[in-house]
């Protein structure tokens, strides 16, 4: 079956589902699912963007409302994690995963489910190790710090991901894992993104949860978005016993603008399975039974139980007997059921609402699956007994934020702070760690820049014939083509890829020297044999009003020259 990895979302269901459109009527072909690697940006309506750690400058309602009112239904099965710029108080409706919108399937904070016999798993957020240790204590109404701190990793899910034994197929990150840059082309890496060079040199760069569970896991595929850069690589992990070492193919997307590599689709061979859509994972529901007594909904530090005298039990893993009882459970029905719901009014363009207060409420998708399995809504326990903590002087996101120093950085937000753990390394800042303001315009300024010299460098598309196995990939559409080095690995279809709203039009096909010069696909050529899109559109900016270089506001001021922002939040 043929899957659609996208990047960062950051709202653009529209166009992400066009351009799948274009894809499947131009090649063929029929995309049967798609993977979104966080910043979905499920907003449903005003209230839900005061919940969303972005300046408000930048809060915009974009197109998922759309899908959640009904008035579109998304033409592919989606399934998301969430990444740092979220909807908090509409996904943290869904702790253990549920329906945003028809056909459209959020994972939880961590999940495991199945597809057509391939089991898909995710780990939504970022890492950060100030709370890291904490429960999911958060609950709107935000203040300034849980706005942030909502959508931080915990350690209870990781520690519930380390507890499964049987393999995966693909696994889903925000941040990436730790490292992982060491196993692909680090030197593109770094031509695309020069600032990431002292972390990357350091090896503080990425998640160290993540890099825990790709060791355990050990995926078949790992995808992940947050850096906006595409960056392929290759892992053969250490053998387990007397088993064959395992290989993971990791692939990171851009987000969806103009000119970006922001989507691909991989062949992934389809199993049996007793259902055409999603099912339920046995050992990822007994693994959530049996941790149920583990979850916190407080802000003090807390750590997984060890084999080290002090507790009871330490080994959650799940038995047989704990699979055979979930499947009971279930009255022997493991088929996700199609209960969406609305919990809050959609937004109504007709009638704008942009003083609506943020909503809290408890989905019945969540009672429903907590009444049958005998777990915790662990929402619904914050608010009625986190409030103190999760709410502070009715702010719901706040304008300022001050840094570990104390200084006013205004409105920040961490793309991801990877210290890589309390060690040594945790005095380490990313050099990536940017205010939204930043992020946002550092994207305009490279569009402008990478469209003037993509222009002058790309005039016609090369074409051969590519395959996984025995299974043909439909070509894959670049416009215009990055630079970089030529690639060693096999050249693949490329064609021109019209705006979205325009209609197909006839593309011309010639060899082109300086095109084989522009492709730069590294390693992931072998790692997926699959085909990239880029998206063109009206939407850039004029390259002449911005700088050529990303302006990046570090918020290590003594290492690096602190570039203020020129436009302050509303």
């Amino acid at each position: 079956m043929k899957i659609a990895v996208e990047g960062c979302c950051h709202g653009e269901l529209d166009k992400i589902y066009e351009t799948i459109a274009y894809l499947e009527k131009r090649e063929g072909v029929k995309v049967d699912l798609l993977l979104c690697c966080g910043d979905f940006q499920a907003v449903r309506n005003e209230g839900d963007m005061k919940c969303m750690a972005v300046p408000a400058k930048y809060r915009m309602m974009q197109t998922f409302y759309k899908y959640y009112s009904g008035e579109k239904k998304a033409p592919v099965l989606t399934i998301f994690i969430g990444g740092n710029h979220e909807a908090s108080n509409h996904l943290q409706e869904l702790p253990y995963g549920g329906w945003v919108a028809p056909n459209i399937y959020y994972l939880g904070y961590a999940g495991v489910i199945r597809y057509k016999g391939i089991r898909i798993g995710g780990l939504s957020g970022i890492f950060k190790s100030r709370d890291y240790r904490r429960g999911h204590h958060e609950f709107p109404p935000y203040n300034p710090d849980t706005l942030r701190s909502v959508y931080h990793i915990r350690n209870v899910e990781v520690f519930k991901l380390k507890q499964i034994q049987m393999p995966i197929d693909i696994f889903m990150s925000h941040d990436w894992p730790r490292g992982i840059y060491h196993y692909g082309s680090t030197g593109e890496l770094l031509r695309k993104k020069k600032f990431l060079r002292q972390e990357v040199e350091s090896n503080t760069l990425g998640s160290p949860a993540a890099e825990e569970l790709l060791a355990h896991l050990q995926p078949t595929y790992w995808f992940s978005a947050h850096l906006h850069v595409k960056f392929a690589a290759i892992m053969q992990h250490p053998p387990k016993g007397n088993a064959a070492p395992r290989v993971t193919k990791f692939l990171s997307l851009d987000k969806c603008l103009p000119y970006r590599e922001f989507l691909q689709i991989v062949d992934v061979p389809e199993r049996a399975s007793s259902s055409e859509g999603l099912e339920y994972d046995p050992e990822w529901l007994a693994i959530l039974k049996a941790t149920n007594s583990l979850q916190r909904t407080t802000p003090h530090p807390w750590n997984p139980p060890e084999n080290n005298g002090l507790h009871e039990r330490w080994d959650f893993r799940a038995s047989e007997a704990d699979m055979m009882q979930v499947v009971e459970d279930f009255s022997g029905e493991l088929a996700i059921p199609d209960n969406f719901s609305r919990t809050v009014p959609p937004y109504d363009p007709n009638k704008p609402q942009p003083h609506a207060n943020p909503s809290y409420n408890t989905n019945p998708q969540t009672t429903e699956l907590c009444a049958t399995l005998g777990l915790t809504d662990i929402y619904a326990q914050a608010g009625q007994g986190g409030q103190e903590s999760g709410r502070v002087q009715g702010s719901a996101g706040g304008e300022e934020e001050d840094d570990e120093d104390g200084h006013s950085v205004g409105s920040v937000d961490e793309p991801s702070e990877y210290p890589s753990d309390t060690s040594g390394l945790s005095s380490s800042f990313n050099p990536d760690e940017i205010t939204i303001e930043d992020e946002w315009e550092e994207e305009e300024g490279e569009q402008g820049k990478e469209e003037v010299e993509d222009r002058s460098n790309s005039k016609a598309a090369v074409k051969s014939d590519v395959s996984v196995g025995e299974i043909h990939t439909p070509s894959r559409m670049v416009l215009p083509a990055p630079k970089c080095d030529p690639s060693p690995t096999r050249l693949t279809h490329l064609m021109n890829l019209p705006p979205p709203f325009h209609s197909t039009p006839a593309v011309a096909r010639s060899q082109s020297g300086a095109e084989r010069e522009g492709q730069c696909e590294g390693d992931d050529e072998d790692a997926t044999a699959v085909r990239m899109l880029k998206r063109t559109s009206d939407e850039t900016g004029d390259p002449g009003s911005r700088g050529t270089t990303p302006r990046i506001k570090r918020r290590n001021q003594v290492i690096y020259t602190t570039v203020e922002d020129d436009e302050s939040e509303d």
